[in-house]
């Protein structure tokens, strides 16, 4: 599906995103979590050999099969679901990166299970990204994801693997003699981007499609985020706004792979901040049980924009990653629901306690589930001298 030459160039872009995520340079020796899904081997074996190379000890987790995992959540009782093995806990405190390819062998395997079940496992194990979060807000921590095309994803997106595989590879410029020299570049040119929004300072921020008419209020000491080496690819700019100031409707036209459901056509209605009322063409069901996951379920964790001229992805590819920087004509906003960034923090994220995020507003959930709209649509400011100012229109940013 990737040659070997691309999946050489595409371990050396995961490596280049652990390096850009991290705010302290990286030393020899350091340890570095590698784990993958059983498709994924060859790009998990072509990662392995660089970090050995660049001095790393890795430490190699492979993920179950799609059987394993759907054993797990049909078989397992109350304390199985919660069960934390010993050690994890210890390598989170003491791992200085994770890098994850994901590779489903299946999208719909757990389509049957009571997503509760599946809350249970994510509740029981969010306190170790609660210590990765901390560790990372410190400088001693720092991640990137990514995809390798399966016959799944290929189905599911309807492409053929041929067809999938080379949108895997335009999207993360594997196609170029240097990619990691291009991800240097719109490293640079979406730096810009953030300064430009981040002098504004804007009071609000107003959502405009044919089926969208949002406000999202940042709140104070945030800032724009993205394309920081976290996910390969993105081109997002993003911030995590105090949820409290969001108000009207949302809808979200591509649709949602998520713990085995299909979720299409979602809609939701805010009102000082939550949902009041949601409804979906297809897994209405799914979504209600997912927004009810615990208190901060449903409410935003996430707003973002990615800028058509970086992206160039333009197909559907059943993978949230790929879905939430889809370029095609109008670029993308998507919305999460659920946790929030801290990185989005305008200050010094050691200092960001917990009593200080629930001030400022950050949302905190075990949930994170990104909702994207590629409709048409114009992104105005509403800035504090009390003028109006469109800072995203067909699907570019207006600097």
């Amino acid at each position: 599906m990737l040659t070997s030459t691309q999946i050489q160039k595409y371990a050396e872009v995961l490596l280049w995103g652990i390096k850009a995520a991290r705010k302290k340079t990286f030393k020899k020796n350091e340890i570095v979590l590698l784990r993958f899904d059983p498709p994924g081997l060859s790009l998990a074996e072509a990662v392995h050999g660089l970090l050995l190379e660049h001095g790393f000890n890795p430490v190699v987790r492979p993920g179950g099969s799609s059987v394993m995992e759907h054993n797990f959540y049909a078989r397992a009782g109350k304390a199985q679901l919660a069960f934390v093995a010993p050690g994890e806990k210890e390598l989170m405190e003491k791992v200085n990166a994770s890098i994850y390819i994901h590779a489903p062998e299946s999208l719909t395997h757990l389509s049957d299970i009571d997503p509760k079940k599946i809350g249970t496992a994510l509740l029981a194990r969010k306190f170790l990204r609660d210590i990765t979060q901390k560790r990372e807000a410190e400088g001693s921590y720092s991640w990137t994801l990514c995809l390798y095309p399966t016959i799944e994803l290929s189905r599911k997106a309807g492409m053929t693997i041929k067809a999938y595989a080379n949108q895997v590879v335009k999207a993360c410029y594997l196609d170029r003699e240097d990619p990691v020299k291009e991800w240097n570049t719109i490293y640079r040119e979406v730096a810009a981007i953030k300064e430009w929004l981040n002098s504004m300072h804007a009071i609000s921020y107003r959502i405009e499609s044919d089926k969208i008419d949002l406000v999202i209020r940042p709140g104070e000491r945030r800032k724009w985020v993205g394309v920081s080496g976290h996910n390969i690819p993105s081109f997002e700019i993003f911030m995590s706004p105090d949820w409290r100031g969001t108000e009207g409707r949302y809808y979200a036209d591509q649709p949602s792979y998520r713990s085995g459901n299909l979720v299409e056509g979602v809609r939701l209605t805010f009102k000082k901040g939550s949902v009041v009322e949601s409804g979906a063409e297809r897994g209405e069901d799914f979504l209600k049980k997912q927004l009810a996951m615990d208190k901060g379920a449903c409410k935003v964790g996430e707003f973002s924009l990615t800028d058509r001229r970086f992206s160039r992805i333009s197909r559907f590819m059943a993978n949230t990653l790929y879905d939430e920087n889809f370029g095609g004509l109008f670029g993308n906003c998507h919305l999460a629901v659920g946790s929030s960034y801290a990185d989005s923090y305008d200050g010094d994220t050691e200092e960001l306690t917990k009593d200080m995020k629930k001030e400022l507003g950050f949302n905190d959930s075990a949930l994170h589930w990104d909702l994207v709209n590629t409709e048409k649509k114009t992104v105005t400011a509403n800035m504090p001298d009390g003028s109006k100012r469109v800072i995203y229109e067909n699907g570019m940013f207006k600097c």
